[in-house]
C-alpha cells in the first residue's frame, strides 16, 4: 500500500508553519533565524522526553534506526499538542541522499502521519542529490548562502561554550553569551548582512574575541570528545542529554561541528568521481565547494586559536587521517569521518571519546566500533567506549558504562598532574 501525502508546494510558504526536529540546538536555533528571514515561518521543535520515543514506537517499527523513530516521534508529538493549525502546518525532514537509511526516513514519516489521522499535512524534503524533487523546499542562493553562515556561526558559537563552560568563575555567563550572539545573529540574518564569505571570516574573530573577555579559571579536567551518528551525537533527545551528563561530571567536552558534516558529503561526492567513475561534472563542483568551505573552516579555527581556545583542522587534513584504518571509499552513513574525527580528537588531547550508535545503524557500528581497535593500536592512550542509543536502552545502564570509560580517564588524570 502506497502512503500519500501533499506534496510541498512553493505557495505553501506564504502561510504555513514549517516544523523541523532539533538536533544541534545552538546551530538550529540560527538556521531557525535564518530561514525566518526569507519569509520562511518555521520552527524548531523543542519538545522531547520518553513519551516522543514511545509515541515513535507507535507508528514506526522498532526495527527502525532509531533517528527515524525520534524524529516521527517528535513530529507526532507536536501535531498532537494543540498548538498549530494543522491545515497550514507542514513538516520540513533532510535526505541524506546515500544509503544510509536516512535517505527514506520521509516514506516512513507519511506512513505514520496516514496512520495517525494526519494524512493532509504536507512534508517537504531537503537533500543535495535531487530526491523528492516534486516536495523539496524551495532553495534560493541566497538562502544556501545564510544557512551556511548561520551553520558556520552556530559551529563557532557552539565550540567557545564547549570550551569556556567547565571553567566559568561566574554560573550562566557562558549560556547568557551563546544566547547574546545567536540573538545577534538573527539580527544580521533580518538585516541581510554578515553572510558573505568576507563576513563571516571577520566576524569569526569578533565572535572569538567576545568569548575570551568570560572570565574562566584553568583547572585539570578530563578531555571527552563525542562522535557518533550525526542525530544521535549532536541530539540531546537521541543521546539522553549526553553532553548535560558529561559536564555535569567535571568534563570539558569536545563535540565536532555540524559543518564537518556538510564537508564530509561534499567531499564523498566529489571522491565518487575518482573511486566509483560517477558523475563528474557533480564531482567537480563538490570540490570545488568543498575547497571554500574548508577555507571559511580555516578561518574559524585561525580566529579562536587567536583568542586563546583549539579548533577544528582543517578538514583536507582531516581526509588523510583515517589512512592505513578505512578507506575513503567507505562512505555509508558517517563512514570514514567517524574514524578521522576520533583520531584528530585524540591528536587534540581528547583521548577520552564517546562513539554515540543509534540501534539499527549497522554502516556506524561498523566505521565506528569497527575501527576502535586499529586506532588503539596506533593510539594506545584512546580510551574509547561505544554507547548505543535505543528505546530500550536505560539512561542508567548508559551512563554507568560512560562512567566506567570515565573512572579510567580521571585516574590517568591524577597520575599526570600529580607528576
Amino acid at each position: 500500500m502506497e502512503y500519500l501525502t501533499p506534496n510541498f508546494t512553493k505557495e505553501m510558504l506564504k502561510d504555513y508553519t514549517i516544523l523541523f526536529p532539533n538536533m544541534a540546538p545552538v546551530q538550529f536555533a540560527c538556521i531557525e533565524k535564518g530561514m525566518r528571514s526569507e519569509g520562511i515561518h518555521c520552527e524548531v521543535l523543542q519538545n522531547a522526553g520518553s513519551e516522543v520515543a514511545q509515541l515513535g514506537l507507535k507508528y514506526v517499527h522498532n526495527d527502525t534506526c532509531y533517528p527515524a523513530l525520534l524524529v516521527i516521534g517528535q513530529f507526532l508529538d507536536a501535531l498532537n499538542s494543540g498548538k498549530y493549525d494543522l491545515h497550514h502546518t507542514a513538516l520540513l525532514i533532510s535526505q541524506s541522499g546515500g544509503g544510509c537509511r536516512a535517505s527514506n526516513y520521509i516514506k516512513l514519516l507519511r506512513k505514520a502521519l496516514v496512520k495517525a489521522g494526519y494524512g493532509y499535512i504536507p512534508v517537504a524534503s531537503i537533500n543535495p542529490t535531487g530526491l523528492e524533487a516534486s516536495s523539496s523546499l524551495p532553495l534560493t542562493v541566497k538562502l544556501v548562502r545564510k544557512l551556511i553562515a548561520c551553520a558556520y556561526y552556530g559551529d563557532e558559537i557552539s565550540a567557545l561554550r564547549n570550551q569556556i563552560i567547565p571553567y566559568e568563575v561566574h554560573p550562566g555567563d557562558t549560556e547568557a553569551w551563546v544566547n547574546k550572539w545567536v540573538s545577534t545573529i538573527g539580527e544580521w540574518m533580518e538585516k541581510d548582512k554578515e553572510y558573505s564569505i568576507h563576513s563571516i571570516k571577520k566576524n569569526f574573530q569578533k565572535i572569538a574575541n567576545d568569548a575570551s573577555g568570560i572570565e574562566i579559571k584553568r583547572v585539570p579536567k578530563i578531555k571527552v570528545g563525542i562522535v557518533g551518528e550525526i542525530f544521535v551525537k549532536f541530539s540531546p533527545l537521541g543521546n539522553n542529554d549526553l553532553q548535560a551528563f558529561l559536564e555535569k561530571e567535571g568534563c570539558e567536552v569536545n563535540m565536532p561541528g555540524l559543518m564537518g558534516y556538510i564537508n564530509y558529503c561534499c567531499a564523498n561526492f566529489h571522491l565518487d568521481t575518482k573511486l566509483y567513475d560517477m558523475n563528474k561534472t557533480f564531482g567537480i563542483a563538490a570540490g570545488q565547494l568543498l575547497n571554500i568551505l574548508d577555507s571559511i573552516g580555516q578561518s574559524c579555527t585561525k580566529a579562536m586559536q587567536e583568542a586563546g581556545f583549539h579548533g577544528e583542522g582543517s578538514f583536507k587534513k582531516l581526509m588523510k587521517k583515517p589512512e592505513g584504518i578505512l578507506s575513503l571509499g567507505v562512505k555509508m552513513g558517517e563512514g570514514w569521518l567517524l574514524c578521522a574525527e576520533m583520531i584528530e580528537l585524540i591528536d587534540e588531547g581528547f583521548s577520552n571519546i564517546v562513539c554515540a550508535q543509534p540501534f539499527g545503524c549497522l554502516p556506524n557500528h561498523i566505521a565506528g566500533k569497527g575501527v576502535t581497535n586499529k586506532i588503539r593500536e596506533r593510539y594506545p592512550q584512546a580510551n574509547i567506549t561505544a554507547v548505543d542509543y535505543d528505546p530500550s536502552s536505560t539512561k542508567v545502564n548508559q551512563e554507568n558504562r560512560i562512567k566506567l570509560m570515565l573512572a579510567v580517564a580521571k585516574e590517568k588524570l591524577q597520575t599526570e598532574t600529580s607528576m
